[in-house]
């Protein structure tokens, strides 16, 4: 893990569309129902007012006891497959 690591920061899976992120949100909740209910926000891109170049996030607070690595991994791969990434807010 690199040494900025957060255990209880939270995590943003960064994703191309809003359909994207609704359904990332929805598999994030049925595979890992103790995290509750992700956050979707629209995220416009600094300088632009043309929807198609947002990003939506899918905001996820850290479990009580905090992320361990395979908890992360599991982000990263939910994310890959919806074609984003996860970051660390």
């Amino acid at each position: 893990m690199p040494g900025d690591f957060d255990p209880y920061a939270r995590q943003l899976l960064v994703l191309p569309d809003r359909d994207a992120a609704e359904e990332a949100a929805e598999e994030l909740g049925a595979d890992h129902p103790d995290l509750g209910e992700p956050e979707i926000v629209r995220d416009a891109l600094a300088g632009e007012d043309d929807a198609e170049d947002a990003q939506w996030l899918v905001v996820v607070e850290p479990p009580e006891h905090g992320w361990t690595p395979a908890r992360l991994h599991a982000l990263d791969t939910l994310a890959a497959s919806h074609h984003g990434w996860r970051e660390q807010h």
